[in-house]
């Protein structure tokens, strides 16, 4: 039975009841399939619209990686800027990056409109480069604000190594308008309001089949069933081949998170700063500070789940050391992994499977903007208001190599880790021979 498993957010969780299991024959203008954030977006923006609504999960709300991921709320798509532009064009690019916008002010405007408990939201996010690439950021910064007008802070050396003590570390750029919070706190914030907007959402009831028939739709889990106008697919990295050619259109990727013991002090000679950090690796270390003096640090990624607690503690104190040698004895308190669903094209399946089937699902562990802005893209289509979702028309279903899949995205990530040690290691060796 999928459940919260042990990790620091279910630790600081708001409390929370069980809701029960989908019962019956009910009705309802849509059913969503996935009470994560995706889905828990989606039924938002159709219960504000006056939709009726019913949403179903395997498991419990947010039980998968939208409750226990590294919580950074930040603006673009896992894929990055300039291969949008070259696959859609300068326009469609520029709409798609204003989405992004647009799904991290959601997050950040549903926070404080409904005086959502327990988000505990703290602004800024330092990217950071493992080797000297200070004229490419800059060249980043200024085409941002050029083409997109959106503005971050370039840091050289000195400035990034004042606020990040270690010399792994080059240059960064420092985003203002992005912000980290308790992302499992928001998804339970989020249902509250959905129930209490007349939505309905059943836990422990997976989908087993969809039936479709005259414009409508029935959706069944073992002993019940939806008959519905519309249904929305957010299986994310858990659905199964119960999903169809949806699931035959993306990769479950693992990857895995930490939260060391309080280091008091110590957190000081190493960490300066309230910001999230991201450095610029193919599989990145990403970490923060919560609870004040302890860090919650992420990275690593691989086609088969890890879910060895000791072991993931010490791969992860491996990388902080790597980092931060001078929290060597650290101790871990909490060890965790979660599936994302990755589609090989790195941006997300939102728009028509068919008429009145939806998909906003695929957001390849960039999901805390874009999962909410599917959502309302999602909302608005049902009822009618725009047709935003064909800013994806060029993000299909793309197969995802089937059985052959995990192992070749393995040894893709594998090269792409060579890659990064070599730019590393060039780099580490110029600076030794300009000192």
């Amino acid at each position: 039975m999928y459940t919260y498993n042990n990790n620091y957010y279910t630790a600081t969780m708001q409390p929370v009841t069980e809701r029960p299991a989908l019962s019956g024959d009910v009705q309802a203008d849509v059913c969503i399939i996935g009470a994560g954030l995706a889905g828990l977006s989606t039924a938002w923006e159709l219960v504000s619209r006056g939709k009726s609504v019913v949403l179903l999960d395997a498991g419990r709300v947010a039980w998968g990686a939208s409750g226990r991921n590294g919580g950074f709320v930040l603006q673009g798509w896992s894929e990055g800027v300039s291969a949008i532009e070259q696959r859609c064009g300068k326009p469609t690019a520029a709409a798609l990056f204003k989405l992004s916008l647009e799904g991290v002010d959601i997050v950040r405007d549903t926070i404080a409109d409904q005086q959502l408990p327990g988000c505990a939201i703290t602004s800024g996010k330092m990217s950071v480069v493992r080797y000297e690439d200070g004229d490419n950021l800059q060249r980043l910064r200024d085409k941002m604000a050029a083409d997109f007008d959106f503005h971050l802070e370039y840091l050289d050396r000195q400035a990034v190594r004042a606020k990040l003590k270690t010399e792994r570390y080059f240059q960064g750029l420092r985003d203002t308008h992005g912000f980290h919070f308790h992302p499992l706190n928001y998804c339970l914030g989020l249902a509250g309001l959905i129930e209490r907007g007349g939505g309905r959402i059943h836990e422990h009831s997976p989908m087993v089949r969809v039936d479709s028939r005259d414009g409508r739709h029935r959706v069944f889990t073992d002993q019940a069933s939806v008959d519905c106008g519309n249904v929305v697919y957010c299986c994310g990295g858990y659905g199964g081949p119960e999903f169809g050619k949806l699931r035959r259109a993306f990769l479950p990727i693992a990857t895995y998170a930490v939260l060391t013991e309080h280091l008091g002090a110590r957190l000081a000679d190493a960490v300066a700063t309230t910001d999230a950090v991201g450095d610029n690796r193919r599989a990145s270390d990403y970490y923060r500070i919560v609870d004040g003096d302890r860090l919650l640090w992420g990275g690593r990624i691989t086609t088969h789940n890890l879910q060895d607690e000791k072991r993931l503690g010490q791969l992860l104190t491996d990388d902080i050391l790597d980092v931060y040698p001078q929290l060597r004895g650290i101790k871990i308190d909490k060890a965790w992994s979660g599936l994302m669903g990755y589609a090989r094209h790195k941006m997300p399946h939102i728009g028509p499977l068919g008429k009145g089937l939806w998909t906003c699902t695929s957001f390849g562990g960039h999901g805390m903007n874009t999962a909410p802005i599917g959502g309302r893209v999602i909302a608005e289509a049902i009822c009618g208001e725009t047709d935003r979702y064909r800013l994806f028309d060029a993000y299909g279903l793309q197969w995802n190599g089937g059985p052959l899949g995990p192992a070749a995205a393995q040894t893709v990530y594998a090269g792409l880790k060579m890659m990064d040690k070599f730019q590393e290691t060039r780099s580490q060796r110029r600076a030794m021979h300009k000192n």
